[in-house]
């Protein structure tokens, strides 16, 4: 009884390892502020090992599945783990169930699917933090939108060819811009000392 207990929570924390080897890049797209301009690129820093004794004791229960290899990982795994562990720590409820269901849609994608979402979130994150934050925004406004709202805009952009959907694009930059110039028209005009 206690060896099935004991598999089920390997089990539990296996899952929870990969969860935030492939989930949190997902959610860090959404949720995560832009870095600041002065930051130098990750590729650039040089990694330094992470000493297991260094994390929280909620990390080291979290990540106890690498304790044994801990010290043979690359630096950069150590810190990327180290990371992931402390984000998962600091999800919400909601936030971890989002996060889980999100590896179960990664682990059904091809590896080309994979590769391609990859290759799409490197170029998100070679975007200047300005436009970053815009097609954070964007999102969290397709978000608002109703399902079936989604559903069709969805369905427009796939049947859409490449010069298509720049126009499509062109036409949401446009629309942005007019919706951030639409506060200054919720005032009454003022004329002669009186409103309206």
């Amino acid at each position: 009884m206690a060896e099935g207990f004991e598999t089920m929570m390997n089990a539990r924390k296996a899952l929870m390892l990969a969860l935030l080897l492939a989930a949190a890049p997902a959610c860090a797209l959404a949720q995560q502020p832009p870095a600041p301009a002065t930051q130098a690129p990750a590729a650039a820093v040089t990694s330094s090992p992470v000493p297991w004794s260094s994390l929280s004791p909620r990390q080291q229960q979290l990540l106890g599945p690498m304790a044994d290899r801990w010290g043979s990982l690359p630096a950069a795994r150590q810190q990327a783990l180290a990371r992931g562990s402390q984000r998962w720590l600091n999800m919400s409820a909601q936030q971890r169930s989002m996060a889980r269901q999100r590896f179960q849609q990664w682990r059904q994608l091809t590896p080309e699917q994979r590769q391609t979402l990859r290759n799409r979130w490197q170029k998100f994150k070679s975007l200047p933090p300005q436009q970053q934050q815009a097609i954070r925004q964007s999102f969290r406004e397709f978000q608002r939108l109703p399902p079936s709202r989604r559903q069709m805009l969805r369905q427009q952009w796939q049947r859409a060819t490449p010069a298509q959907r720049q126009q499509m694009i062109q036409r949401a930059w446009q629309t942005r811009g007019q919706r951030q110039m639409e506060p200054m028209r919720r005032f009454p005009i003022i004329r002669s000392g009186r409103p309206r």
